[in-house]
């Protein structure tokens, strides 16, 4: 499989002309590629804080002058890095645009921290979506619940790439299950080893790498920490503090429930998923996480490059009634979206809740279905069993 365009690639690009820009999200999923993209067509410097070389660069301030765009990676490893980032920015930004990727939640990494608000941009980075391994444009948000593209020839094949391989790009462009398996296995472990190491004091790595094999088995369902915390026999406070540090390396994510008034939903219990769906072994719930993160994505997208608040929820309630993901806009039920494998009629529990909670759209995703039906609207709702690789087609 041949090298594929990165989407969030222009919209970076675009706005390096106006602020600092950050681009964050996991390890190995192409945000180094997208730098020296922009760097081949901006000259400028490249400086890693990995490297030692370049990190008693950056130590020391000795940029250098005479490039236009700098490029600082896991610059958040840097002790009290926001306001050497913003002395730098303050001293040099009119002249040179900056940007600043990492493998973690740089939002979440503020140490010694004079805020640097009003001076970047925030990109997250995902693997591929299969809009973007197909070659699509970026959606048109307004029209986006018509699902108006259709899915070009080869989407049901590269659908069946993601699922088999992931969407992180070495595993993926190598077509091969042999090498997507070696890079996955070495993969927690170098997260843990690496990445949990120079950013969180964290003294038992061995448990944590534990928990991260163990998880997969939790997306899908509610997630239980007392059953890790049983299972790797640490406390309860100890395995919450992992998964929140796992969540801050862009390692997992985690889904809170949406609280409807008019339901008696669930407040606390929330749902776990991989940035690496590939990490999944069970088919349907492999299936689930990979709509999830594209969910997710569009979440990111509406907030990076529109500018708009949104939220990825779930909803469920006491008597067990479960819909996968809603999607907020500006705070209100936008699209509820739930997942299946085979072509199934209409979900009980989709039609339960959308009988008691006003939600505008709402689609039924079939990984095997290739019938695309509109049923009757339910409490002004409109409703579409739709196939993934048409659902998917029209996310960013």
């Amino acid at each position: 499989m041949e090298s594929v365009p990165r989407r969030v690639e222009a919209a970076v690009e675009a706005d390096l002309e106006e602020k600092m820009v950050f681009l964050a999200g996991p390890r190995q999923c192409g945000k180094t590629t997208v730098a020296r993209h922009i760097l081949a067509r901006h000259p400028g410097a490249y400086l890693n804080y990995d490297a030692a070389e370049h990190r008693a660069l950056l130590r020391a301030q000795s940029l250098p002058e005479g490039d236009q765009l700098w490029v600082f990676d896991e610059i958040h490893k840097m002790k009290t890095w926001r306001n050497w980032l913003k002395g730098i920015y303050d001293l040099h930004g009119r002249r040179h645009p900056i940007l600043v990727t990492g493998s973690a939640r740089l939002d979440a990494y503020r140490r010694g921290g004079d805020s640097l608000q009003g001076r970047y941009f925030l990109h997250r980075m995902h693997p591929f979506t299969l809009s973007e391994l197909c070659g699509l444009p970026p959606p048109d948000i307004a029209g986006l619940p018509e699902l108006p593209v259709n899915p070009p020839p080869d989407a049901r094949e590269r659908l069946a790439d993601l699922m088999r391989l992931g969407g992180f790009p070495e595993p993926l462009l190598s077509a091969s299950d042999r090498r997507a398996a070696r890079w996955r296995l070495g993969y927690g472990t170098r997260l843990v080893r690496e990445e949990l190491r120079d950013l969180e004091r964290v003294r038992d790595l061995d448990k944590v790498e534990l928990l991260f094999d163990r998880l997969p088995i939790a997306v899908g369902s509610v997630l239980s920490v007392n059953s890790f915390r049983a299972d790797l026999e640490v406390a309860f406070e100890t395995v919450r503090n992992w998964i929140a540090t796992l969540e801050r390396l862009y390692a997992v994510f985690r889904v809170p429930p949406l609280g409807a008034p008019r339901i008696k939903a669930v407040k606390k219990e929330q749902k776990l998923y991989f940035w690496d769906w590939g990490r999944v072994e069970a088919e349907p719930a492999r299936f689930e996480n990979l709509v999830l993160l594209h969910l997710l994505r569009l979440c990111h997208w509406l907030e990076d490059v529109e500018g708009e608040r949104a939220e990825l929820r779930y909803l469920r309630d006491v008597a067990g009634h479960e819909v996968d993901a809603v999607v907020l806009r500006k705070g209100k039920p936008w699209l509820a979206v739930e997942v299946k494998v085979s072509d199934r009629p209409l979900d009980g529990n989709l039609r339960y809740f959308l009988e008691r909670v006003h939600i505008p759209f709402a689609y039924q995703v079939s990984l095997a279905g290739t019938i695309d039906r509109r049923l009757p609207d339910i409490n002004r709702c409109a409703v579409r069993q739709v196939p993934a690789t048409r659902f998917l087609s029209n996310l960013p």
